[in-house]
Order: structure tokens, then sequence, then C-alpha cells
């Protein structure tokens, strides 16, 4: 059977690559294969089809027998949902001033979810205990926003880890002042595959309560999902999901390519090739005098500072975004499908630039 035609072009390079961000890469074609899969006929919209239901038994594979997903269209709405299912009206949310949820979600968490960001300042967007309890205070002075909430980022927006052993200190630390914890997984897949554990190591067998669960960045078109670990913790999960703007009423789509990334190994496997990525771009750029590693590259990022009017100018070949403009900071992110000649053709850029 000859496949369908279309009046569809492409409108781009698909031989272009560059390092602004994972975001950028296309969709791995396992995930393509899985969605072609899930399409015809009719199933039930709304989260009641096949697809969604057999997604519940890989998340329990990965966190626990009391784990439940709740797929999402993307990772602010992920973080968003989860964050209004563990807070109250008045409730707060301690997190690092780097977090994503504070820097890059256009202050959604605290317009569309009705709940106050108390930050701390982090050397390397990691925080701890002692850093907690700047904000961990004032529960019972009602001119204050309640801390209930401590939001973490696994790996974080500067590209470092926590080790299990640094969240379970967090989250005994959380638990005993009456807070839970919401882990921002959007890199997940990358945390896991550096640490070379499984994800429930430094989720649920260490005391955090909800995740927002990363597929986008790892090969998938569109599709997060707020995983529920402690079920004590939330409330009116369903609700909030609809409320918020992210009920697919097509959930297997969604639901299909979180399947495809997480039954097996497909999400370890972009993952650890996007890391080796980072780190073999990270081995080129040390040795370019000049250029300065700002950062541990632990996962698939890597953040630099050099000339301003270098980076312009590498701007004008390869893609990728100030981090600090008037530092000279830069961050540099590697995908599932970056590879060693687009690494090896940026350092020799930025080699020659730097010559300059």
């Amino acid at each position: 059977m000859n496949p369908p035609k279309t009046d569809a072009r492409r409108h781009h390079d698909p031989t272009t690559r560059g390092f602004a961000s994972d975001n950028y890469a296309g969709t791995h074609p396992e995930v393509l294969a899985a969605l072609a899969l899930a399409n015809g006929g009719h199933q039930v919209a709304y989260g009641e089809d096949d697809y969604t239901a057999h997604l519940q038994q890989i998340i329990r594979s990965h966190f626990g027998p009391t784990a439940e997903a709740f797929p999402v269209f993307n990772g602010t709405g992920a973080n968003v949902v989860a964050l209004q299912a563990v807070t109250d009206r008045w409730g707060a949310v301690i997190c690092a001033e780097s977090a994503h949820i504070n820097v890059d979600e256009g202050g959604a968490p605290e317009r569309m979810g009705g709940l106050k960001l108390l930050t701390v300042p982090t050397p390397d967007g990691k925080l701890t205990p002692e850093l907690i309890d700047r904000q961990a205070y004032g529960w019972d002075d009602e001119h204050r926003a309640m801390p209930q909430v401590v939001s973490i980022t696994q790996s974080t927006e500067l590209g470092t880890l926590y080790t299990p052993d640094e969240i379970r200190a967090i989250c005994d630390h959380a638990h005993q002042h009456g807070m839970t914890v919401h882990l921002d997984g959007s890199r997940i897949a990358n945390a896991a595959a550096s640490l070379d554990v499984p994800m429930r190591t430094f989720t649920n067998a260490v005391g955090v309560d909800i995740l927002s669960l990363g597929g986008t960045k790892n090969g998938a078109i569109f599709g997060e999902a707020v995983v529920v670990l402690n079920q004590d913790a939330v409330r009116h999960m369903k609700h909030l999901r609809k409320l918020s703007m992210q009920l697919a009423s097509k959930m297997r789509f969604v639901s299909v390519q979180l399947e495809a990334l997480f039954a097996k190994d497909l999400w370890l496997r972009n993952a650890r090739h996007a890391n080796e990525m980072a780190q073999r771009l990270a081995e080129g750029v040390r040795a370019v005098d000049g250029v300065e590693i700002l950062h541990p590259v632990q996962a698939n990022g890597v953040f630099a500072r050099l000339p301003h009017e270098v980076a312009e100018r590498l701007m004008k070949h390869y893609r990728f975004y100030f981090w600090d403009e008037a530092a000279g900071d830069v961050r540099w992110m590697c995908a599932f499908d970056t590879r060693e000649e687009d690494v090896d053709g940026f350092v020799a850029a930025l080699k020659e630039e730097m010559a300059r």
C-alpha cells in the first residue's frame, strides 16, 4: 500500500543542528512509529483509552505500585498542575532562584497556579536543607504566604545533579516541617543516565511526593506527565488538570509517546547519548584558551564564559543562547540526535572565532 499523499512541504534543512536547546531536536523515529500504531479507529477520549491505561503499568514499573500518571501537554503545564495539587490557596513553594518555575515559565505558577514562589539563591542550582531554611518559616503568620512545598529540579537548570542522598535529606527536612516535595523532571532521564541508577532511586525511594516527568526534551513530539508518588499528598488531580487546560481529548497520542520512551530503554538510550555528546563538547571546549566552563558537566548541558563578540559571531553559524549576556555566559545543550561531527564542527568553529 502506497503512503498517503500530502500537500505539506518540508520548510527546513533537516541536516541543520545547533546547541540552543534539546527542544530544538525532532522526534525519535521509535516515537513516530508508536504514534502511527496508536492511530486509526476510535478510542475513548480524555484519558479513558487503552494507551493511557497501559501507561499506568509502565509508570508503576519505574516508580512503584502506588504511582499514578496524569499526561499533560507540556512541562509548564505539568509543573503548574503538580504544584497546585500540593498547595492551598494561601500556599507557597520554596525553590532555587534559578529554577525553571521561577525564571522560564512566564509567571505561570503564580499567575495561573495562584501560589507564591519563595526563591533562594544557589551557587550550583541545588537546594540544601540549610538553604531551604532561609524561606521555611512563618507558617502561622497570616501576613506571609505559607511554605507548603519544596520544589527541586533534576537535572538542574545549571546542568548539575542531586545525589539520591541529597534529595533524601531535602525530603526528610521538608517533611519534618510538614511540607511536600515536588521534583521537576523535565530532564530526569539525563539525571538517571548520568547517575547510572533507576529513576526511583532519587524519587519515590527517597521521599519525593510528586514529580513532573519529561518527554519532550528526550525524543517526544509533545507531552509530559504529572506523576503522583504519594497519594496522601495530593487532592483533585483530575479536576486540576482540566481546570489548568492540560486535559488532552485525544490523550492516547500523548500516552503512546511516553509508552514508547519508558516501556523499555529508549528514554535511557536517548539520555545517555545526549550526555555523552555534552561530555565530548566539554572536553573539546576545555582545550580552547580563553573559554571557561562554569559548572560541572553532569547531564546534557555545558555552561561556559567567553568573549561576548565571539559568542555573537559563533551564533551566526550555530544557534545557542546567552545565559547571562552581561557576563558573557552561554549555554550549549546536546540532544538525542546530536552527532559527534556536530560537536567537533562546533568546537572547530569556536577555536577559529577565538583565534580571530
